[in-house]
């Protein structure tokens, strides 16, 4: 049985580098990808990325979402508590009441 193929995961920082130093004048594009061990055809796709998104390139993969995410849990706890305690309080209230 085969197992899958793992591919390397760059970061945005490798990324816009290995583009930086292609624009260079000295540089070439194989020259650079030699240098950092990466395939020219995944170089050309960063180009087209690069190409398309503009200032956007490589928004990352979405570790201010999971962290807005477990705020906004974190929130949604306090808020139960602070709920609970209120109903607690108006049960409290209505037996003296009473």
């Amino acid at each position: 049985m085969m197992k899958p193929k793992r591919y390397k995961r760059y970061s945005t920082e490798f990324k816009r580098e290995a583009l930086r130093r292609a624009a260079e004048e000295q540089m070439t594009v194989k020259a650079v990808c030699e240098e950092l061990g990466i395939s020219t055809r995944q170089f050309q796709r960063w180009q087209g990325e690069m190409a398309m998104l503009g200032q956007d390139l490589f928004p990352g993969k979405g570790r201010p979402r999971d962290q807005e995410v477990a705020a906004l849990k974190r929130e949604l706890a306090q808020v139960k508590k602070e709920r609970d305690f209120l109903k607690e309080t108006a049960a409290y209230f209505a037996k003296l009441l009473k």
